[in-house]
């Protein structure tokens, strides 16, 4: 059996041992695959694993052995669905695998933006420090969370995660999904009032054709001038020059961001200049267990395909 990787480097950069995978056959592995080579590097492949690649009818064409299409990820808008299914090829996602990591990536993006940590560690290494006027202490207000109100859009695994920890800080916790969940440990309310009540506003729902832009200017115009926003879940949930122009108009305190509408960021993405804005290169999901972990649910999806069951297959949904 001939297995390919397209963009290992995206999931492994050489800490991870791919034995997991090459138990299955034949292995060859690509840091990176640009689009226009994708049919050539899989023309002969039985099985393609890719974390980032794009393949649709023209892909799928050019690679009549295919039968298999795992992805180390969640998402899978990349894939052609219905090209798959003309083909015959199994596509299976990784669901779940990064719930912890993105709730806690969530909370250190939040901590960072209310203790500023790493610009007080910057201060210091300069030679300021607390004990005489001018030093560093009072150069931004830390914010205690204790008591604050941590709103959540999306209470799924990850926003119930994020919740959790929330609340063991001390913080009251509310939420607005499309559907509630036993295990989510704070009140359901109104979006209305989400973003009123809301100190810190953590984001976890999908971008669907009811999110896209759901964080636009009216919803900020109806946030708390001290709020904090974060987003660990998808860039385009939010209208990026909205929420630039409600940071430089201090009509929001701070955000906290790990994606952007456009990744890579842009080098003319407002929010690039926007003040008191932190963001991350959607790394949330990266830790290195999480990333085993990954490793190994694609391997358990392919072994369910080969012994003929269905595990975490997409291309049958609809």
């Amino acid at each position: 059996m001939n297995i390919v990787i397209l963009d290992a480097f995206s999931v492994n950069p050489g800490d991870i041992d791919w034995s997991p995978i090459e138990r299955f056959g034949s292995l060859t592995v690509y840091d990176a695959t640009p689009v226009e080579e994708i049919a050539t590097r899989i023309k002969d492949a039985d099985v393609v694993l890719t974390n980032r690649g794009r393949l649709g009818e023209q892909v799928f064409s050019a690679a009549p052995k295919l039968r298999f299409l795992g992805l180390f990820a969640t998402g899978y808008e990349k894939i052609d669905l219905e090209a798959a299914r003309r083909h015959g090829v199994a596509v299976c996602n990784v669901p779940g695998y990064s719930t912890d990591a993105v709730a806690q990536h969530a909370i250190a993006l939040m901590l960072e933006l209310t203790n500023r940590t790493r610009a007080l560690d910057t201060e210091v290494r300069k030679g300021r420090w607390t004990q005489k006027t001018g030093d560093c202490a009072w150069d931004a207000p830390m914010i205690l969370l204790s008591g604050k109100t941590f709103g959540v859009l999306g209470t799924g695994a990850i926003g119930c995660a994020a919740a959790r920890v929330a609340k063991a800080l001390g913080m009251r916790v509310i939420g607005n999904s499309r559907s509630a969940r036993e295990e989510f440990p704070g009140e359901y309310v109104s979006f209305e009032e989400l973003l009123a009540q809301s100190d810190v506003l953590s984001l976890h729902c999908a971008a669907t054709s009811e999110t896209i832009g759901i964080i636009n200017d009216a919803a900020l115009n109806r946030m708390k001038q001290s709020a904090i926003l974060i987003n660990t879940a998808r860039g385009l949930l939010i209208d990026a020059n909205a929420l630039a122009d409600a940071l430089k108009n201090d009509r929001i305190y701070a955000a906290g961001l790990d994606v952007v509408a456009t990744e890579p960021i842009a080098a003319d993405d407002p929010l690039l200049a926007a003040p008191r804005c932190l963001i991350t290169p959607h790394v949330a999901w990266m830790p290195r267990d999480t990333r085993m972990k990954l490793v190994n649910m694609v391997e358990d999806n392919l072994n369910a395909f080969l012994n003929g069951t269905y595990l975490n297959r997409v291309d049958l949904e609809g």
